[in-house]
């Protein structure tokens, strides 16, 4: 058996093949492997520095070949990720033929995809399974449409992602070439390949990189001092982080600025400590992992504020804050940072995910944004870190009152997972700044629809004619959402049942129904001005000036002119073109979550064309609703674009 470390663009160059074995399972890889190949790329494509990602082994075995033939090899493990991999530079080798860039797709296809000067099964560099074969020759082959498979679905997972960013293919596949290392492992002909591939997919506990960092710790640390050690540092970090430890050891290597993937923990510590002590270095990460748990577990801190404003940040799921919030917190036991300043940085933070969350920023810059935060806030004020936090983070994608005050107005704000937790967060802290001396048992509350997420024939015939429209455009926004004991016994009753009810509880919120006789699109909207005022004044802007934002109401009477989806300008005559062009786009590149879109917004998309008064037809083999107003279409084109995740800078319109 032969070992190496290498790089992919080793493995598959030169006149050789790769035959998956029969005891093989076929390709398997779904969107959840998917997903991490491509943020591995993508931090790769991102990151300056020549530094390789190991991405795990390939386990061959030559076979028997024909003098004049290539030389093959048995694909023992490895083949899912070297799989993906040939249909990555597939997608690469097309796209650079559309974007007219001929020789870098030859050169991809004749060196990388296939053996060129070869015929018939020899042409090919991969053989997958029986099952696999014909879809994956299909996809080699430039002129031929591969049939509906796994193969093809993992061609177009990578091709949407290709879509959604500019990506320059050239370093991407340079980045997938060149720079994804992987263990070559060579077995000799005497090597039994079905017991290696059975032996390599055992069903035993697979070592995390928390285990192969105590390993790495212990075989440096002298034999007579380990079960001492390993007592005082590593078993206090094993007991009380347990499954957090491996993620507290990755925001530990990158509170000074750097970025550290998660599969690269282990060789990034490796490279940080090999020139220093280990007992040295076991002893700083054991004093910082006793910081990282008052962090995830804020009851172990003994000042009341600072515990409060860090259980209120855990709520809002900002671990990416983590790496900062430890550099804090060693200032914080060194005396260098007071517990009012350290409360104080925590409420910062806060108030900059929150206005981020109901804007929609989008949530993939923050893990760039807090490794880097302490180092830039002290350059910018080194005698006071609160105030450098604060200038450091208004130019990080902060959004300014106006835009905040009309997200909150308009935005869906209440959702799935996170989403609900934070709106929840968010009403609790609009009730509690009435300071009533009896506060109620947030705990014990739930988010309530005042216009319930079902609407019964009362609430269609209370709603009127466009009950539909307002029903789906205003169901999830702040003015519709409140907080009760009683969500249950409430659910669809009309609403003078629930004003009776709401009016009879005990919270500041709903007091504000005891004057409202009606429940509309309206009433919502006037509703959610209110607390909107009142939101603006408890995350209050901590940046230096204002500007104004476009609101829905400014589209009235306006004519769309250019529509600017992810850089790419399209030219509309109408709001019906608006909604079309975006509908479309969306169905391209999330067709999944397209469908989720159908069945959350039937009056406004269907499969049914007769469900619309004027419909017509997407791409995608959907109809939508174009008889609506402007009003309609921008604000339900809004809330679209985030439900894939997109920012009000992914979309805009250009009216005159």
């Amino acid at each position: 058996m032969k070992a190496s470390e290498t790089k992919f663009q080793s493995i598959i160059e030169g006149t050789q093949q790769y035959v998956v074995p029969l005891f093989q399972r076929s390709y398997s890889w779904d969107k959840k492997e998917w997903q991490v190949l491509w943020d591995d790329l993508v931090y790769l494509y991102e990151n300056g520095e020549p530094k390789s990602h190991f991405i795990g082994s390939i386990v061959t075995i030559p076979t028997i070949s024909v003098p004049e033939g290539v030389a093959k090899y048995l694909l023992i493990d490895g083949q899912q990720r070297l799989t993906t991999i040939f249909i990555l530079l597939t997608l690469l080798r097309d796209t650079a033929r559309l974007r007219g860039k001929e020789e870098l797709a030859d050169e991809i296809h004749q060196t990388m995809l296939v053996n060129y000067f070869k015929k018939e099964v020899d042409h090919f560099k991969l053989l997958p399974t029986q099952v696999d074969r014909a879809a994956f020759k299909n996809l080699i082959k430039e002129n031929a449409k591969p049939k509906d498979s796994q193969i093809l679905s993992c061609y177009q997972f990578f091709q949407r992602k290709l879509k959604r960013g500019n990506v320059n293919i050239l370093d991407l596949n340079k980045a997938i070439t060149t720079r994804l290392s992987v263990v070559s492992i060579v077995l000799d002909h005497d090597d039994n390949p079905h017991l290696v591939f059975e032996s390599l997919n055992a069903k035993g506990r697979v070592l995390t990189q928390s285990d192969l960092i105590r390993n790495y710790f212990f075989m440096r640390i002298h034999v007579n001092a380990q079960e001492e050690m390993y007592a005082e540092y590593w078993e206090p970090m094993q007991t009380n982080l347990n499954d957090d430890l491996t993620e507290f050891i990755r925001h530990f290597l990158t509170r000074n600025g750097a970025i550290v993937n998660k599969s690269d923990v282990y060789f990034t510590l490796k490279e940080r400590v090999s020139d220093r002590d280990a007992l040295d270095a076991l002893r700083e990460i054991a004093e910082f992992a006793f910081y990282y748990q008052k962090l995830i577990n804020p009851e172990k801190e003994k000042d009341t504020q600072l515990k409060i404003a860090l259980n209120r940040l855990n709520r809002l799921e900002v671990t990416t804050a983590y790496p900062f919030l430890l550099n804090c917190y060693h200032d914080y036991s060194q005396e260098k940072l007071s517990s009012r300043n350290f409360t104080a940085i925590v409420q910062i933070i806060e108030n900059f995910i929150v206005r981020r969350f109901v804007c929609n920023v989008p949530t993939n810059q923050l893990n760039k944004i807090f490794p880097s935060l302490y180092a830039q806030a002290q350059l910018q004020n080194a005698s006071n870190l609160v105030d450098g936090v604060r200038s450091i983070l208004q130019t990080r994608g902060y959004p300014k009152d106006a835009e905040f005050r009309t997200r909150l107005v308009e935005s869906k704000l209440y959702g799935a997972g996170h989403r609900a937790n934070k709106t929840k967060l968010i009403l609790e802290t609009l009730e509690a700044m009435h300071q009533h001396k009896e506060q109620a048992p947030f705990e014990k509350l739930t988010i309530e629809h005042v216009m319930p997420q079902t609407a019964s024939s009362w609430w269609q015939q209370h709603l009127g004619e466009n009950w539909q429209i307002d029903h789906e455009l205003h169901l999830h926004t702040l003015g519709n959402l409140t907080l009760t004991a009683y969500n249950a016994e409430m659910s669809n009753d009309p609403f003078p049942q629930k004003r009776q009810r709401l009016v009879e509880s005990h919270l500041e919120l709903n007091r504000y129904f005891s004057t409202v006789s009606t429940w509309n699109s309206t009433e919502i909207e006037k509703r959610a001005i209110q607390l909107a005022d009142e939101a603006v004044k408890v995350w209050e802007y901590f940046g230096s000036a204002d500007a104004q934002a476009v609101t829905v109401e400014t589209v009235t009477g306006k004519t769309p002119r250019v529509l600017t989806i992810l850089d790419q300008q399209i030219t509309v005559e109408s709001w019906r073109d608006v909604l079309s062009e975006t509908m479309n786009t969306i169905a391209d590149l999330e067709p999944d979550l397209f469908d989720n879109l159908a069945h959350e917004y039937p009056r406004f998309v269907s499969d049914n064309p007769n469900r619309f008064r004027r419909n017509r037809r997407l791409s995608n083999g959907y109809y939508i609703e174009v008889n609506l107003s402007a009003k309609d279409v921008y604000q339900f084109c809004t809330q679209a674009i985030e439900s894939i995740e997109l920012s009000n800078d992914d979309w805009m319109v250009e009216t005159r």
